[in-house]
Parts: C-alpha cells; structure tokens; sequence
C-alpha cells in the first residue's frame, strides 16, 4: 500500500513539474504597454496605433516567445485616471506613456521603476543621444524615472497678415523683449481708433512663458527653493504687466485671435507642424497668413522656450523588467522608430540625430508656404537651448501657489516686488515641511 501511495505521490510530482515546466517554455511570456488614443499636443498627424503595431511587431520577432499588448480605445481625458484604476488594482501595464502634468506623482509615490541600473548596466544605451531637455523631463532628484518619446517646444505665432496691414516687419529669430513691445505698442497704438477692426497686440502670453527667455527657473531642481522673489523672475512678471497695461484694461480672447485680430501668441511646434501644411492650413487659419519665430529674449537671457516632453515609463511592479527595458528602448531610442514617430505625430523626437535629419525635415515641411525654413539649424537652435521645467514632489501645488500670488499682484495693484518676494517665503516654508 505505501509503495502504491509512494508511486502515485512520484506521478503527480512529475505530473506538476512537467506541467509548469511546459507553461514556462511553450506558454508566451506576456508584456503589456499602456497607451492612449489621438494626440496630447491636441493635433494628430497619422495612427497612433499603427505605430505601437508596427513595434510590436519587429519586437515579438526578435523576442520569440513574448507576447505585448495593449488596451486601446482609451482617450486622452481618461487615460491618467484609467492608469492610476489599473495601478491600484495591480493589474498596471509593464510599460506605459507618460503625461507631463503625471510624472511627478508617478515618479514620487514609487509607481515608476527608477532606470539609473538599467542604463549603467547597458553598454548599448548612451543617455546623451537625447536633447539634454527632453531626457531631464524624465528625471527628479537625480535619478531617471522615464524616457522621453515625443517632444514639443513653444514658439512665438505671428500674424503675418497684420503686420504687413500696419507696416511692421517680420521679426528676426534672435529678436528680444524691448524689440516684441515695440511692435505690440505700435499696433495697439495705430488701431487705437477704430471699432470694429481693432486690432491687439498680444494673446495668451504671460511670466511663466517668459521665464526662460530671461534666464530664469522658479524652483531649484532640487524641489526645496522658489525663486519667485528672484530679479529675473520679477523681471518677467513685470514685463507681463507692462505688456497687460497696453489693453487698457481689456482681455484679449481666442476669439480675437481666431478672427486674425491679434499679432502674436505663444504656440506650440505641434501646431505649426500640422496646420502650417497645406491643406490643413486653410482649414484652420484661412483668413491670414501667418507664421512662428523663437520666442523673444529678455535682458538676461536668450530666445529660450520650455520643452514638454510625453514619456514612456516602467511599472516598479512589472515582473518582466529586461524586457520591458528592450521594449522601451526599441520605442524611445531605436532611431527608425523614432523616425516612424518624428513622421506620424504632431512632436519632434527627442533624439538629437533624428530630430535634425534633413532629409526627414524636408519631406515633412515640403509643403510649408513663407520664408520660414524648418531646418536642422533652426530645429538644432529651439532645441539644444530649450529648457524643462524641474519636477519633485510637490512640484503642482508649488506652481499654482506662485501662479496665484503673482496674479493677486497683477490684479489688486500691490506693490509686486515685495509680495513676490513675501509669497516666495511662504511657498519655502511649504516646501521645506
């Protein structure tokens, strides 16, 4: 009877090693990536979907035995809220797109698997292929929690039209604050009288897109200091005032702007790249021409603009981290992907040498009307001296506690020096808790 009971207890061992040693070696080990519908620039080019297909498709094949999927369907309004459901329940994707405004939160409650041993460890992988913005958009407190995969700078519209109605010439890339006034006090001024054609200087630009222009960032990268107090912040803010002052107390809308009333607002390259080709230029701006310049430097800085960068991070819980790396790696650093990429959206790849590929930047603006040329040079100038704005922990109530003071300043005539530098103590004392 023992012998019997012995002989079985062996069969059923057997049974179940056989049986996941056939689960691990005939079963595909499953990689799961998370992504969302259309485009976060709010424009898109081609399939975003065709793209993760494709990739997918030359990653299974050189992964026999790996499966990757993912849910698609999921919008750009949902998709934080889908992810951070999918986190909670740990059923989160190995890999998965980073939006900007998430990052932080990701990076800080430990959802994101910090990259800085993956990469040392890779003798293929070089961190400096990447514009120095885009790989600090996935970095806090020194350590790389993403990679970037699309990127797109601010530049500075121009209603060409307008210009040339007043007289004014289209301004130089290396143009600056005291030159940017000039034009919007001229125009304001030549359009004082009329009524129903009045035309406005300046829509939608405020301090924070001025910052970099003057050399300055509103906190340490280290997350423990604000700078709101700082002379080249103040500098901004009271440029933004003196530029308010012009509208005699009137605000600018997008109305005005869409109607070709107004000369200049901060715009995103996303923009231009989609709507500047015809045909879609006519569909979305066809009652004036119009075009984009780097935005204006002020007195102690350059023709500097923020860079947003989406990324692609990796769950600190995927069982499956070699692979996800390859995945991740395929998608934000392989070059003909990021071609693939730099063709179907609305971004710029965040690869200096894709981005500055002539023979891709001439298919893709081949079709762009004007004297403006998007060219290696000038993709190479917005670019490489672009800037990302530092992210920590407490990086969003940070910015909307200074975003708040300075619009208590501008708005109840305080004095704005010293309550900016009053706010910038309190929001200090906040950091520091």
């Amino acid at each position: 009877m023992k012998k019997w009971l012995l002989s079985i207890s062996l069969l059923l061992t057997a049974a179940v090693l056989y049986g996941l040693f056939w689960y691990r070696t005939v079963q595909p080990v499953r990689l799961t990536i998370g992504i969302y519908s259309g485009s976060y620039w709010g424009t898109s080019i081609g399939d975003r979907y065709q793209f993760f297909d494709e990739a997918i498709e030359i990653f299974e094949k050189t992964h026999p035995g790996i499966e990757v999927s993912y849910v698609s369907g999921i919008g750009i309004d949902s998709y934080s809220e889908w992810l951070a459901e999918q986190y909670m329940k740990g059923q989160g994707p190995d890999l998965f797109l980073v939006l900007p405004e998430d990052f932080s939160l990701l990076a800080a409650s430990g959802a994101l698997y910090p990259l800085d041993d993956l990469i040392r460890l890779d003798d293929g992988f070089d961190l400096s292929v990447y514009y120095k913005a885009c790989q600090k958009a996935g970095q806090m407190e020194n350590r790389q929690y993403a990679l970037p995969f699309e990127s797109v700078p601010t530049l500075m519209f121009v209603n060409k039209s307008l210009l040339r109605e007043y007289g004014i010439s289209m301004p130089a890339h290396d143009w600056t604050w005291d030159d940017f006034y000039d034009i919007c006090s001229e125009i304001t001024e030549a359009s004082e009288a009329q009524t129903e054609k009045k035309a406005y200087a300046v829509f939608n630009y405020s301090w924070t897109d001025m910052l970099y222009a003057n050399g300055a960032v509103l906190f340490s990268e280290d997350g423990k200091t604000c700078n709101l107090g700082s002379l080249r912040v103040r500098e901004a803010v009271l440029f933004d005032q003196k530029l308010r002052e012009l509208n005699n107390g009137y605000t600018v809308t997008a109305r005005d702007f869409d109607e070709g009333r107004v000369a200049f607002r901060p715009f995103l390259y996303s923009e231009y790249k989609v709507y500047q080709p015809y045909p879609w230029r006519v569909k979305k701006y066809s009652n004036f021409e119009w075009d984009c310049v780097q935005m204006p430097s002020g007195p102690r800085g350059g023709n500097v603009c923020e860079i947003e960068s989406t990324l692609i991070g990796m769950n600190a819980r995927s069982r499956h981290k070699e692979l996800a790396w390859d995945f991740m790696k395929l998608l934000c650093g392989d070059e003909e992907q990021q071609k693939k990429m730099y063709s179907s959206s609305a971004g710029i790849s965040p690869i200096i040498a894709v981005a500055e590929d002539k023979e891709l930047l001439d298919n893709l603006f081949q079709d762009v009307p004007g004297d403006y040329e998007i060219n290696p040079d000038v993709i190479h100038d917005i670019m490489s001296t672009g800037v990302s704005a530092p992210r920590f922990r407490r990086y969003s109530q940070a910015k909307i506690m200074a975003e708040n003071a300075v619009d208590t300043a501008l708005k109840s005539g305080k004095a704005i020096e010293e309550y900016l530098v009053s706010s910038q103590h309190d929001i200090n004392i906040m950091l520091s808790s």
